[in-house]
């Protein structure tokens, strides 16, 4: 069986690398099989601090490396990671689950944000003012951080890992990166890449664990930001405790996504869209739709076209020909979702479609579920409350425009949002009144493209700075202004008022 290593300093580091101080391991398993594939190492807290230490080693270096050299690096990992997409989407595949169309989907979004990095050198140009004062001028410049992390969730091992390192990269920091345990070998392989276009060792490391190495990163004072993408109850934690010890944080939590389905909507579309956004990855993305909000008459209607399309969906191994849906990442997940279906039943919702009972031939100790389908849920049920994330999706009825968007301004969460209909003044009134960070006319999943911003409101996010493209660069640098004046003869003595530019 593999054993999968930390990356440290540009090279692997596993159980012969004697400056490791932990022995400890964690299976991973392909969710299809419901075998065990591996083992991955998990990182002590002076392991932490090794791969922290390779990372503040190679920051003055890096740092002053012209952002065009280190774009150039950026471009030569862009076409490895074309060169290597098939293999890196099977890696996902094989731990994830997800079909390998979506991994490879996935990883486009990913290679995305690498494309947006390597713009770096017109990124981190500042501005200049001549004569802000007589013979005085004033600009600004911006400077990176020092060393940085990342901790990511299982359901995206390569495009949320890309939302963040490419950019912080570029701007000259330095990283550490806690990637999932449940699918680490294809970050493993961005690894390798990395060095592949020539990153300097040090300048990106894996460290892999649990909540030990979380909490070294969180509280090590070498490290001076850090980003998270999790469920809402870790990035509260995540936020307050790296804040607590001085750090940049923006850690993005939980979500339960609603799309409106407004009377006057094109049914097919809609249909179409609601199937892919709920039960695509088997609805383990922060940006699935978990709702559709019915307004008036096109309730019935809506349920009647969904149900058939649910219950025939094509589930099996993500490697299978035409397969729409995969496993769930683990059997606990399984179980945890099978829970909610539980408690959806038990509080009076309406049980359309059953996915509690789906088997896949060949891999009948796979961790599957079928598509599930509730009807007339209730804002006050759990499964309304909670993000599910599993292929589990909620019709709530409402009667009017405004009762859809009082129900989603209400919730907790505010990730992202859609709306179905023909109408421009209703789409136009709930993009300026829907409290969400990302909105979606037209458009089941939002999700913004690398060269704008992503990131939720409410508990969904927790932090100032949104994820990647200028939001990104903002996080990930500093600051500095100058103003300059130079001496051209005798000066009157010293001045002991605040200075103005006159």
């Amino acid at each position: 069986m593999k054993t999968i290593p930390h990356w440290i300093n540009g090279k692997d580091a596993d159980l012969q690398d004697k400056a490791l101080t932990s022995t400890r391991t964690s299976p991973v398993f392909n969710p299809a099989t419901g075998e065990q594939t591996g083992q991955l190492l998990l990182a002590s807290k002076a392991d932490v601090e090794t791969a922290i230490s390779a990372a503040e080693k190679a920051f003055p270096g890096w740092a002053a490396t012209p952002p065009l050299s280190r774009a150039r690096v950026m471009f030569k990992f862009k076409e490895l990671i074309e060169q290597h997409a098939d293999q890196l989407a099977a890696l996902i595949t094989a731990e994830h689950g997800k079909v390998l169309s979506d991994a490879k989907g996935e990883l486009t979004r990913g290679f995305e944000v690498v494309e947006f990095a390597c713009g770096i050198p017109q990124l981190l140009k500042g501005e200049f003012t001549e004569n802000v004062g007589r013979d005085i001028d004033s600009w600004s410049m911006r400077q990176p951080l020092g060393v940085v992390a990342g901790i990511t969730p299982f359901n995206f091992p390569t495009m949320v890992p890309m939302w963040m390192f490419p950019v912080a990269i570029a701007c000259g920091n330095t990283f550490v990166l806690k990637p999932s345990e449940r699918d680490p070998s294809a970050p493993r392989l961005l690894a390798q890449l990395l060095k592949q276009a020539g990153l300097p060792d040090g300048v990106f490391n894996i460290v892999n664990g649990d909540k030990q190495a979380v909490d070294t990163l969180l509280t090590d004072p070498r490290i001076q930001a850090v980003s998270f993408v999790g469920s809402t109850p870790i990035a509260q934690y995540i936020y307050a405790t790296g804040t607590a010890h001085g750090k940049r944080v923006q850690a993005l939590g939980g979500a339960k996504n609603h799309m409106v389905v407004m009377p006057d909507a094109d049914l097919d579309q809609t249909v179409n869209a609601l199937m892919g956004a709920g039960y695509g990855s088997a609805g383990e993305r922060c940006m699935a739709i978990s709702v559709a909000v019915a307004v008036g008459d096109i309730a019935d209607k809506l349920v009647t076209a969904l149900e058939p399309k649910v219950r025939a969906l094509k589930i099996g191994a993500g490697t299978m020909i035409d397969c729409e849906m995969g496993p769930l990442v683990t059997a606990q997940h399984r179980d945890k979702v099978r829970g909610y279906i539980d408690a959806g039943l038990e509080e009076g919702a309406k049980l359309v479609v059953d996915g509690r009972g789906h088997k896949v031939s060949g891999h009948e100790q796979g961790f599957f579920l079928g598509g599930s389908l509730f009807d007339h849920v209730k804002p006050n049920m759990k499964i309304y409350r909670e993000e599910i994330f599993g292929p589990v999706l909620c019709i709530v009825r409402v009667n009017s425009f405004d009762e859809a968007v009082k129900l989603i301004n209400d919730h907790e969460f505010g990730n992202g949002t859609a709306i179905f209909t023909r109408d421009g003044d209703s789409a136009r009134q709930f993009a300026h009144a829907i409290q969400v960070g990302m909105v979606g006319i037209n458009v089941p999943i939002p999700v913004p493209m690398a060269f704008h911003s992503f990131g939720g409101w409410k508990k969904s996010l927790f932090g100032d700075h949104h994820m990647h493209g200028p939001e990104g660069v903002r996080f990930y640098t500093r600051m500095k202004t100058i103003t300059s004046r130079w001496p051209t003869g005798i000066r009157g003595g010293a001045e002991f008022v605040m200075p103005t530019m006159k």
